[in-house]
């Protein structure tokens, strides 16, 4: 689909006996009269429609490591091509990209690229996938797969960060296009949603039960422990036994630091030993491979055999300091790995490197 036009038709609503038009691509079904936008603000009603009002424009491209999303599992040591457009649809209090994902301002989208323009600069670039990331992929659906319908064209991979509130059908439509997703689970209970995110958390839920039980998509989670609102030690152990319980012990989680951002500010940073508790209570819960982020702790970032406890894959920041797989098993005692791997780490390292789109316009 080669379309530069910012604004089209979506798939996802329906009109209501008022005269209003909902949205139904998420939980929050918003319900819009002509010329008002939904709490994500890119979702518009137009013509007794809902439209997106930004496809085909981004807020820029940067090659990252795939470990940044973060997925320490899924081709590891490999180049990203990451990309984003505005709005949400959640107004987390602590966001970290809080001028992209909660603008207001369409001037921040200063770059066009048709799907085909995004496929081919990642194949030029040597990117073995595209993320969509920095705001959430479900508020531009649409352009997210047209975007994976190219990449899966010349051979390119799909990876979605997104906190996963969406609602059925969207969501099988949108996870049908995409190889990878790190879900965001920003915590486990409705009242700390409520309170930081202005959402639920069962549709999250119901996210991950979809993803793990009835798609091939490879599944990461990430949780972002915040001083006194989610890191106390009976939240994470509940959400550590669901985990096990209902997605199992192979799914990787991300335990990451809060630095002041958003409407936080005043917020102090998360300590490094609160990150080394959540980590091994998490492992005493039975998960296997568990990470901590936006901290050094390299015993934290590394990959640990579950059979056998050797290093296998070793990581600094965001590059592989040791690899020690074969055919995606411990090569000291043969145990599978869970993940998505190739014989060798990438090589990427851990650069992160603006791109100018259009240098792939007419390439």
């Amino acid at each position: 689909m080669e379309n530069s036009s910012s604004s089209v038709p979506t798939k996802y609503w329906h009109k209501l006996p008022d005269g209003r038009v909902q949205c139904d691509t998420c939980p929050r079904h918003c319900q819009l009269k002509n010329g008002r936008r939904g709490v994500c603000f890119v979702r518009a009603c137009e013509n007794d429609q809902i439209v997106l009002t930004t496809y085909g424009r981004s807020s820029g491209f940067c090659i990252d490591p795939i470990e940044k999303k973060p997925l320490n599992h899924f081709l590891p040591g490999t180049a990203i091509l990451s990309f984003g457009t505005a709005g949400c649809n959640l107004t987390c209090k602590f966001c970290q990209n809080w001028h992209i994902s909660h603008s207001r301002e369409m001037e921040v989208l200063a770059e066009a690229a048709t799907p085909e323009t995004i496929a081919r600069a990642a194949q030029t670039l040597g990117c073995r996938s595209v993320a969509f990331t920095y705001n959430d992929p479900v508020v531009f659906l649409e352009y997210a797969v047209d975007v994976a319908k190219a990449c899966h064209a010349v051979g390119v991979k799909t990876v979605a960060v997104t906190a996963g509130y969406i609602c059925a059908e969207p969501r099988r439509d949108f996870f049908a296009h995409m190889d990878a997703a790190n879900v965001d689970l920003k915590g486990f209970t409705d009242d700390f949603y409520a309170k930081f995110c202005g959402a639920r958390l069962t549709p999250v839920l119901e996210t991950l039960i979809y993803l793990v039980r009835e798609t091939k998509v490879w599944v990461e989670l990430t949780t972002l422990l915040i001083p006194s609102a989610n890191d106390s030690d009976a939240g994470l152990d509940a959400m550590t036994k669901w985990i096990f319980r209902e997605l199992g012990p192979h799914v990787p989680l991300h335990f990451t630091a809060f630095h002041p951002a958003g409407q936080l500010l005043d917020r102090h940073p998360t300590p490094p030993a609160t990150l080394t508790r959540a980590r091994e209570l998490a492992l005493k819960n039975g998960l296997r491979y568990v990470f901590t982020g936006n901290v050094r702790d390299p015993a934290g970032a590394a990959t640990y055999c579950p059979a056998c406890g050797k290093l296998v894959i070793g990581r600094d920041g965001y590059e592989i300091t040791a690899w020690h797989l074969t055919g995606g098993r411990c090569q000291f005692c043969a145990a599978p790995i869970a993940g998505v791997f190739e014989e060798q780490a990438g090589d990427w390292g851990g650069d992160c490197v603006p791109v100018d789109i259009e240098r792939f316009v007419n390439a």
